[in-house]
């Protein structure tokens, strides 16, 4: 049985590979039964032929960042994919620099039908590490923090999260009473297992990857607007707002900033207060 925890994913904390991920912008992504051209394939990426270890993806990656036009806000991104074996056959290990955006919730579905995909990433700017696992053409499990999942089946992974490492109690709260944990560490060591999959800077480093240029993704329609704070005393807010009552309100705004100024003129002047007080 895999009893592999956070503990044993302690060398990132010194992996150079890891801190320039972790500095960029990551999303790694690991697929059961699709061989590396079937997942860029369906990623829509352009073919950029092979790269030799990270080295050779990074190397890419920065070429295609440095061409002529190139703007800084396209999130078009070069990723490298390998064949992995792991729990129930061979998987695709997908590595890309993007800024922790991770392939299109639609692809991600679609390449998970019959299989399982298991993936982690981290912004680069602020932190955000998510973490996202899919059965069979459903998300699952999801989290940011992993006492607030979401997903089919939010609580289906608590046993695991609790056994890799991550501070919760039996129901999947916080436990302030456990010690805290590394939680990229913890969330490489789930992955493992739900994968079979050790991930070590060797594997990485030492991949040949089929490279492929994803293109820029189009941006969702949104529908509204949600705040869901919660704050250190464990107070929280939540509003929500849909995309008609921010239009309206947006309306109003302008209304009021173009209406024109109206000044009366019959009114007497305010007197002021020194007056006043020299009058009495």
């Amino acid at each position: 049985m895999n009893m592999v925890t956070a503990h044993d994913y302690a060398w990132i904390r010194a992996s150079p590979l890891f801190r320039h991920m972790t500095q960029s912008g990551y999303t790694l992504t690991l697929i059961r039964g699709r061989t590396p051209r079937e997942v860029l394939r369906a990623m829509e990426a352009e073919p950029r032929g092979r790269g030799e270890g990270t080295a050779g993806l990074v190397k890419a990656d920065e070429a295609h960042r440095a061409e002529d036009g190139h703007e800084y806000w396209d999130e078009s991104y070069v990723a490298g994919a390998f064949s992995v074996p792991g729990e129930n056959g061979d998987w695709t290990l997908v590595l890309g620099f993007d800024g922790g955006l991770g392939i299109a919730a639609p692809c991600v579905e679609t390449l998970s039908r019959g299989g399982r995909v298991v993936a982690h990433s981290t912004n680069g700017g602020k932190p955000i590490h998510l973490f996202h696992w899919f059965e069979d053409g459903e998300l699952r499990t999801t989290f940011e923090g992993p006492s607030a999942r979401d997903g089919s089946t939010p609580d289906e992974l608590i046993p695991l999260l609790r056994e890799v490492g991550f501070p919760l109690t039996s129901e999947g709260e916080r436990d302030e009473s456990a010690p805290d944990v590394d939680r990229k560490a913890a969330v490489l060591a789930l992955a493992e297992r739900l994968t079979g999959i050790r991930v070590t800077e060797s594997l990485l480093q030492d991949a040949t990857y089929e490279l492929g240029l994803v293109p820029e993704q189009p941006a969702e329609e949104w529908t509204g607007v949600v705040i869901d704070i919660t704050d250190a005393h464990g107070e929280r807010l939540y509003r929500e707002w849909t995309y008609e009552e921010i239009a309206a309100a947006s309306d109003r705004a302008r209304t009021e900033a173009n209406a024109p100024v109206v000044i009366d003129y019959t009114q007497p002047p305010a007197m002021d207060r020194s007056d006043n007080e020299t009058g009495e």
